[in-house]
């Protein structure tokens, strides 16, 4: 007698596809051969088409406006807020000797590992004065420190200032002095005292309008 498949094994048997046959179906498209076309080639055509629209005009020209903008106001010192209350604190410039310092003709001045003040021949001819230089109440506080005080802005348009002013007015850039001086709110001072720096915040009263 014979045996029966189960169900299930002759649905899959009818259902299983044929062995697939190779065949060679022929050449179907163009072929083209892979040329890779000179990139120096491609940049002086690219160039040479900027410079014909008139594109390499333009962006020149708004290169130097962006370069003219940053001079005038450069990127304010990012994190600086106006001094809510007063601080003090003293900082020591002593600074360690990572090399030997020599003079012109060879001679050592300083060997590694010294540790120098630059106050001991080199004092600070004038106050170091942080500020906003658009808020009208820290600008008019600056200008009555005298003369001999530096303005260093945190934000602001130092060349605008300088016209207006005639005083000459310099930019943290990058807030490098502030952070080396740990100052965190301005208006601020750097003055001498011996062979330390006393560094302030302060503190001024609520605005009372336009600068005088």
């Amino acid at each position: 007698m014979r045996a029966l498949l189960p169900s299930s094994l002759i649905l899959m048997l009818c259902l299983w596809p044929e062995p697939a046959a190779a065949r060679d179906y022929g050449q179907r498209g163009t072929v083209f051969p892979v040329i890779e076309a000179d990139l120096l080639e491609q940049i002086r055509l690219r160039l040479t088409s900027m410079e014909q629209s008139g594109e390499t005009a333009r962006r020149n020209a708004e290169l130097k406006r962006r370069t003219i903008a940053r001079v005038n106001r450069p990127d304010p010192v990012a994190g600086i807020a106006r001094a809510s209350t007063a601080r003090v604190w003293s900082f020591d410039p002593t600074i360690t000797l990572g090399a030997d310092i020599r003079g012109a003709n060879g001679a050592l001045i300083h060997a590694a590992g010294t540790m120098v003040n630059p106050l001991d021949s080199v004092r600070l001819r004038g106050d170091l004065l942080f500020l906003d230089g658009d808020d009208p109440d820290q600008l008019a506080w600056a200008l009555r420190q005298g003369k001999a005080a530096k303005l260093i802005l945190v934000k602001g348009a130092p060349l605008e200032l300088m016209k207006a002013r005639q005083r000459r007015f310099y930019f943290d850039q990058g807030g490098q002095l502030i952070a080396k001086f740990g100052i965190k709110a301005v208006p601020a001072r750097v003055r001498q005292q011996g062979r330390l720096l006393e560094v302030s915040e302060i503190a001024l009263p609520p605005s009372k309008g336009l600068v005088p």
